[in-house]
């Protein structure tokens, strides 16, 4: 008989899935080829990948060891913005504590700007540390100098003590100050504060044991009365520095450098409203910071609708979020502990260890 297809075709298919002898089908040997080069590839593009990350850091740590703005950013305030020219607006606001803060880093960020062609310091603060308020205005007068900048001051509704301090770095520079209708100014003064707590140690009967290596090293302590020698000493460290105060009210005031008659009368720690400071010479103009901003536009030679005026905000860290602070700061233990040392101050509040260190 001959077979039919039905009896031939079992046959056919069984010798093809038949494995020849020898090893694996090419087929399948390049597949497991292929399969580990695509591994290789992969695992070479990930240690690329990688490497480029590691790159990216390094670049990003190595910038941020030269910046000393703190990551600030530049954002648009007023006037033309396509415009390339800038005016910057630095802000000084809050107490003001060390000063090498908020304000160092904005001078630094204008000091590397070839677009900044003048400056607005916009002070909204009652004053600070004696050293604080010297180390702000030290850094903005050399701000000033080294790239011939106009500096113009726009007040807000407090430039007291060491915020009007601050405000004598525009030098001699005619119609630089301009103080809002209801700004505060003045203060021009210094203060150390001192609590004498010994009465309320006597009724709850405690005593201050503190070890000292010298009597005057507690002479700002609370827990003791202070002695007719111990005022001596302090009067004339504040004398000093109320001396100083002086004279950088006459770098600041060209019409006040000559009278001093004039400028102790003035220099009682009084504070003056917008008005009375134009009276008496300490601010030049009533006005808001759109016309500081086109005084400084006139000083720098630049026409206001051609120039743009921004101001620099500080990042906001997760910590910042966390902690529910703003962006000006917050109050927290090292400020505190900061603020419990004794020291002199330009400062417009008679509690100023009660106040937080918003201007740092």
């Amino acid at each position: 008989m001959e077979p039919n297809d039905q009896s031939v075709r079992p046959v056919e298919v069984v010798q093809q899935r038949h494995t020849p002898v020898g090893g694996e089908p090419a087929s399948r040997r390049r597949g497991v080829f292929g399969i580990l080069a695509g591994i290789i590839i992969a695992f070479c593009l990930l240690v690329i990948v990688v490497q480029m990350f590691v790159i990216v850091l390094q670049a990003i740590a190595f910038s941020d060891y030269f910046d000393t703005t703190e990551g600030l950013q530049e954002r648009y305030h007023s006037l033309d913005k396509s415009a390339r020219d800038k005016i910057a607006i630095i802000e000084v606001s809050g107490v003001i504590m060390e000063g090498d803060g908020h304000v160092k880093h904005q001078i630094d960020r204008i000091r590397d700007d070839d677009d900044v062609k003048a400056v607005i310091v916009r002070i909204d603060s009652p004053g600070g540390t004696v050293t604080g308020s010297d180390y702000i205005y030290h850094h903005l007068c050399k701000l000033r100098d080294d790239r011939e900048l106009p500096l113009v001051v726009s007040m807000g509704s407090v430039a007291a003590s060491g915020g009007y301090y601050v405000a004598m770095a525009v030098g001699d520079e005619e119609d630089s100050i301009f103080a809002e209708p209801t700004t505060t100014t003045g203060s021009i003064g210094v203060i150390i504060p001192h609590y004498d707590v010994t009465g309320l140690m006597e009724e709850w009967n405690v005593k201050d044991d503190s070890i000292a290596s010298h009597p005057r090293k507690q002479m700002l302590s609370m827990t003791r009365a202070m002695s007719d020698d111990d005022r001596t000493i302090l009067e004339s460290y504040v004398n000093d520095a109320f001396d100083r105060f002086k004279e950088i009210v006459r770098s600041g005031r060209p019409s006040l450098r000559a009278d001093d008659e004039k400028l102790t009368e003035i220099a009682t720690g009084e504070i003056f409203s917008a008005n009375q400071a134009e009276e008496h010479g300490l601010v030049d103009r009533i006005g808001f910071i759109e016309e500081a901003i086109e005084r400084a536009a006139e000083l720098a030679g630049l026409e206001i609708d051609a120039v743009r005026a921004v101001r620099y905000q500080r990042p906001v860290t997760l910590f910042d979020v966390a902690a529910g602070r703003a962006q000006s700061g917050g109050f927290n233990l090292a400020t505190l502990l900061e603020l419990s040392a004794p020291k002199a101050y330009y400062l417009n509040t008679t509690l100023p260890p009660l106040v937080t260190s918003f201007g740092r």
